[in-house]
């Protein structure tokens, strides 16, 4: 499915970067069963890999101590 983007944002770089980000794991969130109807949950992990990718980037935008 194909999501409707407002005509107003269709060019915002911004919203599209994180419509995408958004579509990308939105596979991943599982409604706790007592909370279903409220849209309460978690986030499944993606991997191990998701974790060193996060943990390489977070390196990489730290300044080098001197």
């Amino acid at each position: 499915m194909k999501p409707v983007i407002p005509e107003q944002f269709a060019n915002d770089p911004l919203f599209l970067a994180v419509m995408k980000d958004a579509l990308t794991i939105q596979d991943r969130f599982a409604a706790e069963p007592l909370y279903a109807k409220t849209g309460k949950g978690f986030l499944r992990s993606a991997g191990v890999e998701e974790i060193k990718q996060a943990k390489e980037g977070s390196k990489k935008s730290k300044p080098a101590d001197k």
